[in-house]
This record gives C-alpha cells, structure tokens and sequence, in this order.
C-alpha cells in the first residue's frame, strides 16, 4: 500500500488518543477527586469563615451557581448565605441552583403526569406542591442525620485534643492532628479549621467559623471553653476531660429517654399515616365513594377542617414527645 496510508492511519491513531487523555485530563481536572476536595474545601470556608469580605464574595460566586447570570440574581435574594450554610451543613455536594432546580422541576413533572391520569386537579396541585419540598426536606433530614453524627464524635476529639496536650502539642497541632486522624465528618471540619489557621486566620475567628459551621450546643462550649481559656489560662486538658464527660452523660441520658418515647412516636406516625391510607385503599375499592369531599361545597370545607385538625394533632404530639435534654 501507499506509504501516505500508512502514515495517515499513524497520524490518525495519535491523535484520537491525544484527543481521549486530552478529555481524561479537562475531566479529572474539573470532576475528579483532587477537584472535589478543593471545591469541598473552598465551599466550606465560604458558607463559614468571617475572613475579608473581597475574599469572601469571590468564594460565594464559585459556589452558588456556575453560570454568571444566574449567580447575580441568586446573590441578590436575601438569606441566600443562610441557605448555603445549611446545605453545607448536610455534608451534600449540591450547590443552591441545584436545590432550587430540583425544586422547581419536581412539581412541574408532577403536574404534567397529572394530566395524563384522573387525579382530582387539587389533589394534583397538593402532590405537586409536596414534591417541591421533597428536596429540602432530604436536605434537612441529611443535616440532621450529619449532625447527630457530629455530636457522638465530639467526645472522643475532646479526648483526643487532650491526650495530644498532655502529649506536649501545641493546641493548633492537635487541631491538625484531628483533621488527619479522626474519621469523617468531624475530621473533615477540624481539617478545614487547621488549613484556616495555616491560612493566616487567628485561631479565635477559626474556632468561631467551626461554631458557625457545626451549630452544636456541645461544640459551642468547647469553642467558649477554648476561648475563655486562652485568655484566663489554665490547664486546658483537664477542662477538655471534664467536656468529654458531661457530653458522655448527657448522650447517655438521652438516648435513655428516647427509647422511653419510641412508642410514643410510633402511635403519632400510625395515627398520622392512617387516614390517608384509609383514604387510599377506598378510592382503589371504590373511586366513586369519596368524589362528594371535592365535588360538594360541604365536602370541601369538611376536608378543610379535618386537614387543619390533623395539622394540630400532629403538632401537638410532636411536641409531646420531643424531649429536649
């Protein structure tokens, strides 16, 4: 054959593979694991540092959105900082577009199935408008879950940061020394504490955007203590220990309490749960037997006030059997 062939085909080879790492790199570079951690780390120090203003703008334009246009109008809705914050604090990757995205698709696809079906139009309209608080409510229930997490840690990093004193390390070492050897999600804030210090931020406005970051009641103590204690002195450790213990004692009291409650709360979700199951399996038995509570005015107002009533009974028992210790 023709040399030119030959040489073609080479050429041809090369470049597709050229053209495939090219890809494998932009990909890593923009989606890998390295670039992870980084936009990790930069979102954390922006929902929660106190550093310069300047600074902080630029981190928030990187986070809240990756399109220009969308990021002004985001910026200029009020709280959206308090948003950010309490998505940061759920351990989740999603940006505030994304959360408002999803908020705004769900009920619309919900709305276009709807027509497809002969679901009464208001019992549409309530499925959508639940669906559109499905995202925050996985937020807030990621959230809650990353927080209890948090706490169960706190005891042992109490422990830790004391052993590393006595040890003869400096209190910003065991800081990093948390940050390197505890397991997620606790080693993950210290972490990001340490690199604040390492950054040039004084170790009070640090432990302060820790508190900001992690609104615990436990770790507020351990940032006053901390704090008072680097002002009056001190031995540091001890007062850690004596921490660890009253957070040991009073998990150890809650979680008594909390079994206590459990039959509690399992008769305010059956008691919660059962008319609408009710309501369900009737509509499947019989369709027809329920059209008077949206076709005649009295049913209306009659689901109205069953609706408020269950809205205050279900109030009423959440009340009763949260128990704060």
């Amino acid at each position: 054959m023709n040399p030119i062939f030959y040489a073609f085909a080479v050429l041809l080879f090369l470049a597709v593979v050229l053209a495939l790492e090219g890809g494998y790199q932009w990909w890593n570079n923009r989606h890998g694991p390295a670039a992870r951690r980084i936009e990790s780390r930069i979102r954390a120090l922006s929902a929660g540092g106190q550093v310069h203003k300047e600074r902080l703008t630029i981190l928030k334009q990187r986070m809240l959105s990756e399109s220009e246009l969308l990021d002004k109008l985001l910026m200029q809705m009020p709280r959206i900082q308090t948003l950010d914050l309490w998505i940061q604090q759920s351990g989740l990757k999603w940006s505030i577009a994304r959360l408002m995205g999803t908020a705004l698709v769900l009920p619309a696809t919900v709305l276009a199935l709807s027509t497809l079906t002969p679901i009464p139009t208001m019992f549409a309209a309530l499925g959508a408008l639940f669906t559109s608080l499905l995202p925050f409510l996985h937020v807030s229930r990621r959230r809650s879950k990353r927080l209890r997490q948090l706490e169960r840690q706190l005891p042992d990093v109490a422990d830790m940061i004391s052993r590393a004193l006595r040890a003869g390390h400096a209190f910003s070492s065991a800081i990093g020394m948390v940050g390197t050897e505890f397991a997620e999600p606790m080693g993950g804030e210290f972490r990001i504490t340490f690199d604040e210090i390492n950054y040039g931020v004084a170790l009070n406005e640090a432990l302060m955007n820790l508190a900001t970051r992690v609104p615990i009641r436990d770790l507020r103590y351990f940032v006053i203590a901390v704090l008072i204690q680097r002002e009056t002195g001190g031995n540091l450790a001890e007062i850690l220990d004596g921490i660890a213990t009253l957070i040991r004692e009073r998990m150890k009291l809650f979680d008594k309490i909390r079994v206590l409650s459990a039959e509690g709360k399992l008769s305010a979700w059956i008691l919660g749960l059962l008319p609408f199951v009710t309501a369900g399996l009737m509509m499947v038995l019989n369709p027809t037997f329920l059209e008077v509570l949206w076709q005649d005015p009295a049913g209306i107002k009659v689901v109205e006030m069953v609706v408020f009533s269950m809205l205050c009974g279900v109030m009423w028992m959440r009340r009763i059997v949260k128990i704060r210790v």
